[in-house]
């Protein structure tokens, strides 16, 4: 591949899509990891507040990661986009839905001092950061599994299975494992923003947390290696051709997803930082440095998402009852002018949000205490 030709670009989109959804799950996640303990480690209104109000100034600001991946996935991958939101619809619903939820939590919850009120909002704000965080793991699950769909000779998608179907017992383990993680990284990010009595609330949740994704993701990892079929590319294929994803042949068979690690051994780093990233989050914690922990509790969400996409690469979204119907990074893509042009943008504005969220977080850092919501009582969430 040359540079800036139709394949390397291809390749680079798809990095390009890595990266932002690593993004999202690293600085949307910790919101929605502290929503989803905040009925639990707020054990008064006023504890309460103080957890919100942990992410109460860059919340909003996170969610632009989630809008921007969505849209990096429709520019430069729109047969996937279009793909996933019809098989997927009703899930990708329950997910808009709850988030939905999110900010008007955000906003409602301590307009009026009304016990019930407040409790119903906590809740709301626990449904809108634990539904999405287990629903995205579910998905990934189902890509392992592979979707059931195809094309027809017009390349319109026909989506062949059902919500429940979704529901199967592998793609609720990455359900669970994808909620874990998250709210591992959430209590590491609400440990290092708070002081007293929710600090040391947090470590326990860091130790079973960080017990639970990692144990759990290793098992994800033996049930793919033995008890899933990965999809292989049977046949010649263009890199450079235009996109149709008609034009291969895919088999599958036992231990096709770990292909890649076999090939380039090298590449067995990326799962091993997921180990390593949410162990020392967890050491850090205990050492009571929380800063560090949640540097290295994102190096572990990190490495399990990129543990995924590597798996699979490079299938976006593999079709079960169709193998040769697999949307891959070869055949699934905008034109070439097209991914130049947006490649050219995202040099231009994703080093500036870059910049500016690290400003960001820099500016308001420092702890939330009780005071600080008794002095705020009006302004604070």
């Amino acid at each position: 591949m040359e540079w800036f030709d139709y394949a390397m670009m291809r390749f680079i989109w798809w990095l390009l899509v890595v990266v932002l959804l690593v993004g999202f799950t690293i600085m949307d996640g910790h919101d929605m990891g502290i929503g989803s303990l905040l009925p639990f480690l707020g054990k008064d209104d006023e504890e309460r507040r103080v957890i919100i109000n942990t992410v109460s100034a860059h919340w909003e600001g996170n969610q632009v990661w989630f809008v921007t991946g969505g849209g990096a996935i429709f520019a430069a991958f729109p047969a996937v986009y279009a793909t996933a939101f019809s098989g997927f619809y009703w899930a990708m619903m329950a997910v808009l839905w709850t988030l939905i939820i999110r900010p008007v939590a955000f906003k409602y919850r301590s307009l009026v001092k009304q016990p019930k009120w407040r409790s119903a909002w906590d809740w709301g704000l626990f449904v809108g950061s634990f539904v999405p965080a287990l629903l995205f793991g579910v998905a990934v699950g189902n890509l392992f599994l592979g979707v059931p769909f195809h094309f027809d000779s017009e390349l319109r998608s026909f989506y062949d299975g059902s919500f429940w179907g979704l529901l199967n017992p592998f793609s609720l383990l990455c359900g669970v494992i994808s909620a874990a993680m998250i709210v591992t990284h959430g209590a590491v990010y609400l440990q290092y923003r708070t002081v007293s009595s929710i600090y040391m609330r947090c470590k326990p949740v860091i130790t079973y947390g960080t017990i639970v994704t990692l144990v759990l993701f290793t098992l994800a990892g033996v049930w793919i290696l033995f008890g899933i079929k990965g999809y292989v590319i049977d046949s010649a294929i263009d890199m450079n051709a235009a996109s149709n994803p008609l034009n291969k042949t895919v088999i599958t068979k036992s231990g096709a997803w770990m292909q890649n690690y076999y090939q380039y051994p090298v590449l067995f780093i990326v799962p091993a930082l997921a180990y390593l990233g949410f162990i020392g989050a967890w050491l850090l914690s205990k050492a009571d440095k929380p800063l560090l922990g949640f540097v290295c509790s994102s190096l572990g969400v990190t490495g399990i998402i990129a543990t995924a996409g590597v798996a699979m690469f490079p299938f976006l979204m593999p079709s079960s009852n169709y193998p040769g119907h697999s949307l891959t990074v070869w055949d699934s893509t905008a034109s070439h002018h097209s991914l130049i042009i947006m490649f050219t943008v995202a040099v231009i504005f994703v080093p500036i949000v870059l910049t500016y969220t690290g400003w960001a977080f820099r500016v308001m850092r420092g702890k939330v205490t009780k005071d600080y919501i008794r002095e705020n009582e009006h302004s604070a969430y």
